[in-house]
C-alpha cells in the first residue's frame, strides 16, 4: 500500500465501524499516517483528515508526504473540536484508548461532550501490520546497525568486562549505524534499558518487566538490562538489544561464549537453531499464529528438547515464540498458542526462541522474517551460528 493510501483505509474502516470520525494522537500511530511524530492531533473524518500540529510546525511541514493544506497549526484541542464538531458524522469518535491516560481521557470526553470515545487501535495496529517496500527497507537498514552491535561484542567481550561495558560497546555501534536510541513498546510505564542483556548466572534471573531473558539492571529502579557484573571465562552471554532507523526497529538477539562452549550447550543451541530454520522454511502466508507455536513444539518433541524448549525453570515456560516488528519493536501480531490470528504475505516477524536446562546454562536466538508466498525473507544480518570467543 502505498504511503499516501494509508489514511483511505482508515477512512474505510471508519465507515464501516459507523464512527464518527477519529481523533489520533500516539506518536507512532501520527507518524504512520503523515510522516510527522512531531506533537499533533490527526483528525481523520469518513470522507477528509486535517493534521492539527500542537507545536513544531515546521518541522512538520518538512516531515510529511501527506498534501500540505492538510495541515494547521493549532495547541487547543478546543479549538479542534469547534472546528470539526459539524463534520462529525455520528456520535462515537474512535481514538487509540490502549495509551490514552485516564485525565486526558477525561480532558477528552469534556471537550467532545455528548460523544462516546471507542477504541481505534486495533483497526491501526491490524492496517500496520503489513509492511510495504518502504518500511521494509527501513527495517532492513535497522537490521544493518543491529549487525553493528553484534560485531561491538565480538571486539569487545573479554573477561572481566562488565555486562554494562559490553552494553555500552553495543549501544555506541548501534548509535554510529543510525540508530535512534529509543525502543518503542506500546505499553503505559514500560520499563526497560536499552535492552536485555545478561551473563553467567543472570541468565537464570528473571525479571517480571518482560517474559523472556531480561538481565537484572543496575538498580531495582530499572530491574532488566545489564549490570555490573564481570563476565568470566567460560560464560554464556546473551545479547538482546534493539534499534531503530528513520521510526522502524529491528531485534535480534545472538548467544556468545566466552571460551568453549560444553558439548551440552553445542546440542541445545544446534537444536534451537534446527528448530528456526524449519519455521523459517515451512511458515506460510494463511498459518494462524498457534498453528506456528504448534509447529515450534511439536519439533522440539522430534528433537527431544522438549524440556528445555521455552523454559524458564521449575517447570514455567512461555507460550510466544515471536512477535511482529514495525514502529514498535513488538507489536501484532504475537506469534503465541494462544493467539489464533492469521500470518499473511508482508507481514515481518521476529522469531524469538531459548532453551533452557538449569544444570547446563541457557541459549537464546532471534531473527526477523519477512513473510512471502514464493519463500520467507530472512532479514537479519549477523551470522546465526554460536559465538565462541
Amino acid at each position: 500500500m502505498a504511503r499516501k493510501e494509508r489514511i483511505k483505509c482508515l477512512q474505510e474502516k471508519i465507515n464501516e465501524q459507523g464512527l464518527g470520525g477519529a481523533l489520533l494522537f500516539y506518536s507512532r500511530d501520527v507518524f504512520y499516517y503523515t510522516g510527522t511524530a512531531q506533537p499533533s492531533y490527526l483528525v481523520v473524518l469518513p470522507e477528509d483528515y486535517v493534521l492539527f500540529v500542537r507545536s513544531g510546525f515546521e518541522f512538520a511541514a518538512n516531515d510529511v508526504f501527506i498534501e500540505k493544506d492538510k495541515m494547521k497549526e493549532e495547541r487547543r484541542l478546543e479549538n479542534i473540536f469547534r472546528e470539526i464538531s459539524s463534520r462529525l458524522m455520528g456520535k462515537k469518535i474512535g481514538t487509540e484508548l490502549d495509551v490514552l491516560p485516564a485525565k486526558q481521557f477525561l480532558e477528552f470526553k469534556e471537550i467532545f461532550s455528548g460523544f462516546d470515545f471507542v477504541n481505534v487501535s486495533p483497526f491501526v495496529l491490524e492496517q500496520r501490520k503489513r509492511k510495504d517496500a518502504f518500511e521494509i527497507e527501513k527495517i532492513k537498514q535497522a537490521c544493518e546497525a543491529m549487525d553493528a552491535g553484534h560485531k561491538a561484542v565480538l571486539s569487545t567481550l573479554k573477561e572481566g568486562t562488565t555486562e554494562l561495558e559490553l552494553a555500552a560497546a553495543v549501544e555506541n555501534a548501534h548509535r554510529l549505524a543510525g540508530h535512534e536510541g529509543m525502543v518503542f513498546m506500546r505499553q503505559p510505564d514500560f520499563v526497560m534499558s536499552r535492552g536485555p542483556i545478561a551473563s553467567g548466572p543472570n541468565l537464570l534471573r528473571f525479571s517480571g518487566v518482560v517474559y523472556s531473558i531480561t538481565g537484572v539492571g543496575l538498580s531495582a529502579s530499572v530491574p532488566a538490562g545489564p549490570s555490573r557484573r564481570r563476565i568470566e571465562k567460560g560464560d554464556i552471554v546473551i545479547v538482546d538489544i534493539p534499534t531503530l532507523v528513520d521510526g522502524y526497529h529491528a531485534d535480534q538477539t545472538r548467544t556468545y561464549v566466552l571460551g568453549k562452549a560444553s558439548e551440552e550447550i553445542k546440542a541445545m543451541y544446534n537444536a534451537l537453531r534446527e528448530i528456526e530454520d524449519y519455521l523459517i522454511g515451512n511458515i506460510r502466508p494463511g498459518m494462524k499464529c498457534s498453528e506456528v507455536f504448534q509447529m515450534a513444539a511439536d519439533k522440539s518433541k522430534e528433537l527431544d528438547v522438549a524440556d528445555a524448549f521455552l523454559s524458564f525453570g521449575n517447570g514455567k515456560k512461555t507460550h510466544m515464540i515471536g512477535h511482529g516488528v514495525g514502529l514498535e519493536c513488538s507489536e501484532p501480531p504475537i506469534v503465541s498458542k494462544h493467539e489464533h490470528s492469521r500470518l499473511l504475505e508482508g507481514y515481518v516477524i521476529a522469531l524469538e526462541m531459548h532453551m533452557l536446562r538449569e544444570h547446563v546454562g541457557v541459549v537464546k536466538l532471534e531473527d526477523m522474517i519477512l513473510l512471502r508466498h514464493n519463500g520467507n525473507e530472512l532479514l537479519t544480518k549477523s551470522p546465526r551460528c554460536l559465538f565462541e570467543i
